[in-house]
C-alpha cells in the first residue's frame, strides 16, 4: 500500500504546482501576451520555424527533454534510499524545473527564438556568449555520448526493442508527409502510428533481433553507439515536420500509455517497498548523499538541457505566447511523473529486498545498471496486469529507447546550431556549413563515448554520468541566472528565480569539486581536464553575472539620483 500512497501524493503535488504555481508565474512574473507575434510566425521557414499546435509541440518538447535521464538518475539515486530522491523529485519539479523550463522558453520567444547562450550576451556582456556557447557545447557532447550508450545498452539487454524502434521511423516519416503535405492533420495518423507501434512491441517480444556479439573485434554495444550517433546525425538534418514532430507525437502517447500502465500496475499489485526509505548501509565507495543526490537525479528534478530545448527548438515552434506555460511547465511536470515512476519501479518492483540489494551491491553496479533495473522493475509491475514479463520489459525498453533517441536527435540538432554560432562569432565559416557541423558533431560525440573508458570501447558514456549530471545542473543554474537578470532589468520580482539559482549553483559546484577529486585520485586525466574546463567556465560566467548585477544596480542608483 505504501508505494501506491506515495504515487497518489506525488500526483497531488504535481497537480497543485501546475494549477497554482505555473499560473502565478504566467500572470505575475512573465506576463504572457496572447496577441504577441511569436518567432514561429515571424520567421516561418517550414524547416525549423514552424507554428505548431500546442499539443503537438508538447509532444515534441516532452519527448525531447524526457529521454533516459529521468529514468537513469532516480534508478541510481535510490541507492541512498527512496525518500531523499522522492523529496527532491517533487520539490525540484514544482518549484525549480517547471519554472526553469517555462522561463527559458519565455526568454527565448521574447528574444526572437535566440538560444539562452545568445541571450546571455545581452544581460551578462559580450564575453558571456562565447563562454556560454562553449559550456553548452560540452554539455551537448556529453548528452549525446551518454544517450547513445544508454540506447546501446538497451538494445543489447532487451533485443525485443529493436524491431519496434526501427520500424517506427518509416511509420513516422509517412505520417509526417501525410500530415504536412496533404494537410489532413496530425492526430489521426499519429494514433494509427501509435497502434502500429504497440502491435510491433508484441511482435518484437516474440522475434528479438540482435547484432553478433563481436564484429571486427569490436563488441556489439560499441557498434550500436556508432549506429545511433549516425542515425542522430541524419535525423538532425531533416526538417522538423518530416520525422521530429510526428515521431515525438507518437512517442509522447507511448510514454503516456507506458506511464499509465505502470501506475495502474502499481495500484493493482500493491507491492511493498523492497528498497529502504533511507539507506543507512550504503556500499563502500558510494559518494555522499549531499551534494551528489542533486546531480545524480539530474533531469528528474531540473535539467539545463531542458533550457537548451526550450530556447533551441520549442521556441521556434510556439504558436501563441500563452502556450509557453502549457509546453514549458507541463513538459517539466511530465518529466517529474516519469522520474517518480522510475523511482517507484526500482524501489517496489523487485521481488525482494535481497534481490534489490544484489543489484545495488556497489556504486559502480548501480550506476551501470540503472536502465536495466528500471526495465526489470517496471516489467514486474506490468505483469500484475496480465502482460508477460517479456512483453512488459519490451514495452518499457522500447519506450525508453524511443525517448532517448528523440533526445539524441534534438541534442545533435542543437549542437549543430551551437557550432554554427561559434563559426559565425570566430570567423570559421566551415562550421556554418550544415554538413561539416553535423560531421564534427558525430565525430566528437563518438570520440568521447569511446575514449572516456578505453577499457570499455563505446561504453564510456556511463562513466560520464556524474560529470554529465553536474554539468547539466550547472547549465540550469546559469540559465536561471540569466532569467533573474532579465527579470531584474524589467523591474519584476527575482526571488522566484534567484533562490533556485543559488541553491542549484552551490550544490552542483560542490558536486563538481567532489567529482574532480575522484578523477584525480583515479588518474582519469581526460575527465579531470574536461570537468576542470567546465568548472572554470561556470565560475567565470557566475563572476560575469555578478558584474552585470553590479552594473545594473549602479544604473538604477544613478537613475534615482537624476530623478
Amino acid at each position: 500500500m505504501y508505494p501506491m500512497l506515495v504515487a497518489l501524493g506525488g500526483f497531488v503535488v504535481f497537480y497543485l504546482g501546475w494549477r497554482f504555481y505555473s499560473r502565478f508565474l504566467a500572470a505575475h512574473l512573465f506576463r504572457l501576451d496572447p496577441d504577441a507575434r511569436t518567432p514561429a510566425h515571424e520567421f516561418n521557414d517550414g524547416l525549423d520555424f514552424v507554428p505548431t499546435n500546442r499539443f503537438v509541440l508538447l509532444g515534441h518538447h516532452f519527448s525531447s527533454v524526457a529521454g533516459a535521464a529521468p529514468i537513469i538518475g532516480p534508478a541510481i539515486a535510490v541507492i541512498w534510499g527512496w525518500l531523499p530522491a522522492l523529496i527532491w523529485i517533487l520539490v525540484g519539479t514544482v518549484f525549480i524545473a517547471g519554472m526553469h523550463d517555462f522561463s527559458t522558453l519565455w526568454a527565448s520567444i521574447r528574444h526572437k527564438a535566440r538560444s539562452i547562450g545568445s541571450i546571455a550576451t545581452e544581460v551578462l556582456g559580450p564575453r558571456a556568449k562565447s563562454l556560454f556557447l562553449l559550456l553548452i557545447f560540452f554539455l551537448l557532447l556529453m548528452v549525446n555520448a551518454v544517450f547513445a550508450v544508454a540506447i546501446a545498452t538497451l538494445f543489447v539487454n532487451f533485443p525485443g526493442s529493436l524491431l519496434p524502434y526501427w520500424l517506427q521511423i518509416p511509420i513516422a516519416i509517412t505520417i509526417g508527409f501525410l500530415a504536412f503535405r496533404t494537410r489532413i492533420g496530425l492526430l489521426i495518423p499519429c494514433l494509427i502510428g501509435l497502434a502500429l507501434l504497440v502491435s510491433l512491441i508484441f511482435v518484437g517480444a516474440s522475434v528479438p533481433l540482435s547484432l553478433p556479439q563481436e564484429i571486427a573485434g569490436v563488441p556489439d554495444s560499441a557498434w550500436w553507439v556508432l549506429i545511433m550517433l549516425g542515425y542522430g546525425a541524419i535525423a538532425s538534418r531533416l526538417p522538423v515536420w518530416v520525422l521530429l514532430q510526428p515521431r515525438d507525437f507518437i512517442n509522447s502517447h507511448l510514454l503516456f500509455i507506458g506511464l499509465a500502465l505502470m501506475y495502474v500496475g502499481l495500484f493493482v499489485a500493491q507491492p511493498d517497498f523492497t528498497a529502504p526509505m533511507i539507506n543507512t548501509n550504503v556500499p563502500d565507495g558510494t559518494p555522499p548523499l549531499i551534494p551528489l543526490l542533486f546531480v545524480t537525479v539530474a533531469c528528474g528534478a531540473i535539467s539545463g538541457f531542458h533550457g537548451l530545448v526550450s530556447s533551441g527548438t520549442s521556441s521556434r515552434q510556439l504558436e501563441r505566447e500563452p502556450d509557453a506555460r502549457f509546453v514549458g511547465y507541463l513538459g517539466a511536470t511530465g518529466e517529474g511523473l516519469l522520474a517518480l515512476a522510475a523511482l517507484l519501479a526500482v524501489s517496489a518492483g523487485f521481488a525482494s529486498t535481497v534481490e534489490w540489494g544484489a543489484h545495488y551491491e556497489t556504486w559502480a553496479q548501480a550506476s551501470a545498471g540503472g536502465i536495466a533495473a528500471f526495465a526489470q522493475g517496471a516489467g514486474n509491475l506490468l505483469s500484475s496486469l496480465g502482460l508477460p514479463v517479456v512483453v512488459g520489459s519490451t514495452l518499457v525498453s522500447t519506450m525508453v529507447v524511443c525517448f532517448a533517441a528523440t533526445t539524441l536527435d534534438t541534442s545533435m540538432r542543437l549542437q549543430r546550431f551551437i557550432l554554427a554560432e561559434i563559426g559565425r562569432d570566430y570567423r570559421m565559416p566551415a562550421l556554418t556549413n550544415v554538413n561539416i557541423a553535423t560531421f564534427v558533431t558525430f565525430v566528437s560525440c563518438a570520440a568521447l563515448a569511446f575514449l572516456a573508458d578505453p577499457d570499455n570501447p563505446g561504453g564510456g558514456g556511463m562513466m560520464l554520468w556524474p560529470l554529465f549530471g553536474t554539468t547539466n545542473q550547472l547549465m540550469a543554474g546559469l540559465s536561471l541566472l540569466v532569467v533573474t537578470l532579465l527579470l531584474w532589468h524589467l523591474r519584476r520580482p527575482v526571488r522566484y528565480t534567484l533562490i533556485p539559482f543559488l541553491f542549484v549553483a552551490s550544490m552542483t559546484a560542490s558536486a563538481m569539486l567532489y567529482n574532480l577529486s575522484m578523477y584525480l585520485a583515479a588518474g582519469n586525466w581526460m575527465l579531470l581536464c574536461l570537468g576542470g574546463i567546465i568548472f572554470c567556465l561556470n565560475i567565470w560566467l557566475i563572476l560575469e553575472g555578478a558584474a552585470a548585477a553590479l552594473r545594473l544596480r549602479q544604473a538604477r542608483r544613478e537613475e534615482l539620483e537624476r530623478a
